[in-house]
């Protein structure tokens, strides 16, 4: 994770010393919302990591006093879940997640020069349904509690 994050805090520093001085007109350029969204969606998910591993992992955050129960864990998932700014911060951060490999398994995909004008739209498909996979995933568990099937 720590290559990672180095990784993007140097493109993006290179990114802005290619272009110190913004653009006049902004035009709209092929991009896709999950590119945009890479580096604050990132900036989240660093936020969330924390978070989750002082929450559910330690139980120092979200719990009151005496609710956390080391080992625990179906008990700890189902009161974490059960408050719902809790559940929403976990679903809005896979929302993050979600758009994280969206964007990177595609430009995995091109970077390894496998993409073509014959099967371009195929590989983004792909690289949106794993998203969506992982999204649905991970969010079913804080859906489950706050829906109230898990008991």
């Amino acid at each position: 994770m720590a290559l990672h994050i180095t990784a993007a805090v140097q493109l993006t520093w290179m990114s802005w010393a290619a272009r110190p001085i913004g653009y006049t007109v902004k035009r709209a350029i092929e991009t896709t919302f999950a590119s945009r969204m890479m580096r604050w969606g990132g900036v989240l998910l660093v936020a969330f990591v924390i978070f989750h591993l002082l929450h559910l992992t330690r139980g120092v955050v979200g719990f009151e006093a005496g609710q956390f129960k080391h080992l625990a864990v179906y008990q700890n998932v189902l009161a974490a879940f059960a408050v719902w700014p809790v559940a929403l911060f976990y679903i809005v951060a896979m929302g993050a997640l979600c758009l994280h490999p969206s964007h990177g398994i595609w430009s995995m995909l091109q970077t390894l020069g496998w993409n073509s004008a014959r099967n371009e739209a195929k590989l983004k498909i792909v690289s949106r349904v794993i998203a969506i996979v992982v999204f649905v995933g991970f969010v079913s568990v804080p859906v489950s509690v706050m829906a109230g099937w898990l008991h």
